[in-house]
């Protein structure tokens, strides 16, 4: 695999910044794209946007249950609608708009989920979504996604322009580095990306949680473990022929994510997993069942274990008993 490019913060962006870079060149090109935001443009980083293409941007304001409705009303009608607002209140405050309006009614909404799982930081629990992929996942007809780094970033918005059913994308705050310079390595909407192939472990992440797991295969490689490492970047569907290769071809399965531990990627792996009869050792990483601490997204990403350091721990821990 190619090489993995560190992180300086200089030559990447958070992916927000590249969901809005991308659809806005896309939209250029298609008048049919439109975004409804929920007086989110700013967080959204669609300033730039809407002084552009001010005909193909919908404000609600503060009311997101209207914006799920509005842009199924969008989408019924022929256009690409994208729905964007902070992932916390898309997914809770909007969420029977979604299971009817859109997935039910099977409006090809594209419901972008912003500052998601613990951007927010020290706003605190009202304000990080930890909840989304279980909530979604129990709703039939609806693709859910989160892309790790830029290079997902950009390429699941072009999927997304293309994928007339409904879909959640989900982006974080952080600047992200490339996971890999290899171009091999491609992007589809329901296949995980590997990243980098080992035999003893497969650790299985997604969103921004995939870069520190890259981090802590690194080190493990120092102590003779060779892992392999999954951009597990579709929850649903999920990669289940990847999931069960690799329960094969490893010694142990480590899934993590900056989710709460019930009903995320975690569990979709278990859950195939058990079915499929697998016995080697499996752990989930992710927040646990509480209100989380208070501090930066990386403070409580450290506190919790979800960084280099506490994910090679925990595999060390995993093959150890």
């Amino acid at each position: 695999m190619g090489a993995v490019v560190e992180n300086t913060g200089i030559n990447y962006k958070p992916n927000q910044d590249v969901f809005s870079a991308t659809l806005l060149s896309l939209a250029e090109a298609d008048r049919d794209i439109v975004v409804v935001t929920s007086d989110s443009r700013g967080s959204g980083k669609l300033v730039g946007y809407g002084q552009k293409l001010p005909e193909q941007i919908v404000e609600i304001g503060i009311a997101e249950q209207n914006l799920v409705g509005v842009a199924a009303g969008l989408a019924s009608a022929g256009k690409k609608t994208f729905a964007v607002s902070p992932a916390c209140f898309l997914t809770a405050r909007a969420l029977e708009q979604i299971k009817n309006d859109v997935a039910y009614s099977d409006n090809p909404v594209r419901l972008i989920g912003i500052s998601a799982g613990v951007s927010y930081g020290a706003l605190g629990t009202t304000h990080h979504s930890l909840h989304d992929y279980a909530v979604l996942r129990a709703i039939n007809n609806i693709t859910i996604v989160a892309p790790a780094d830029n290079f997902e970033t950009a390429e699941a918005v072009k999927f997304a322009v293309k994928h007339n059913k409904p879909l959640y994308l989900r982006f974080g705050k952080k600047p992200m580095p490339l996971l890999t310079e290899d171009t091999s390595v491609g992007f589809e909407f329901g296949k995980g990306r590997v990243i980098k192939k080992g035999s003893d472990v497969a650790i299985i992440a997604n969103g921004e949680t995939v870069y520190p797991a890259v981090q802590a295969a690194e080190k493990l490689a120092e102590q003779g473990i060779n892992a392999t490492v999954v951009s597990m970047h579709t929850i649903k569907p999920l990669d289940a022929e990847l999931v069960l290769q690799l329960a094969k071809e490893t010694g142990a399965i480590l899934t993590v994510e900056e989710h709460m531990v019930n009903g995320g990627l975690g569990e979709a792996c278990a859950s195939l997993l058990l079915q499929n009869r697998y016995n080697k050792p499996f752990k989930i990483m992710g927040i646990p069942d509480e209100y989380t601490v208070t501090g930066s997204q990386v403070e409580i990403m450290n506190h919790y274990g979800l960084s280099a350091d506490g994910i090679a721990q925990a595999v060390l821990k995993l093959l150890k008993g």
